[in-house]
């Protein structure tokens, strides 16, 4: 069972964590023209890496706003998979985790096994 000194810790790491995301820009998502070929090229890769950048940050917010959630619901720091406790020291290192590590690996697993088929169907 966790501590009321433990447990707001971490309420205070995870709003700590959503306002340093929170405060993050968007400059990368600038459209530059460029009448250069190879201007145009690398500034369309700057713009999908900033893509893919901004969508892992918005999932990273989502997670840290559910795991805000979860504190207020009672539930943070029991493993959404098998409702184990996640040990203290994986909230400490990942406070926005909804698994315990067992069931994380199993996750991954599923998760990269649901790539490959949709990577081999393409």
């Amino acid at each position: 069972m966790m501590t009321k000194i433990e447990l707001n810790g971490f309420r205070r790491a995870l709003e700590n964590k959503a306002a340093e995301i929170g405060s993050g820009n968007r400059e990368g998502l600038v459209i530059e023209t460029s009448s250069d070929e190879l201007d145009r090229v690398q500034n369309a890769n700057d713009r999908d890496y900033a893509m893919s950048n901004l969508e892992r940050t918005s999932n990273r917010l989502g997670e840290v706003r559910t795991a805000l959630q979860r504190i207020g619901l009672g539930t943070f720091g029991i493993c959404a998979g098998c409702e184990a406790s996640i040990t203290l020291k994986r909230l400490a290192a990942v406070p926005w985790t909804s698994y315990c590590i067992v069931c994380q690996e199993i996750a991954d697993r599923e998760q990269s096994a649901d790539r490959s088929e949709i990577e081999v169907a393409a």
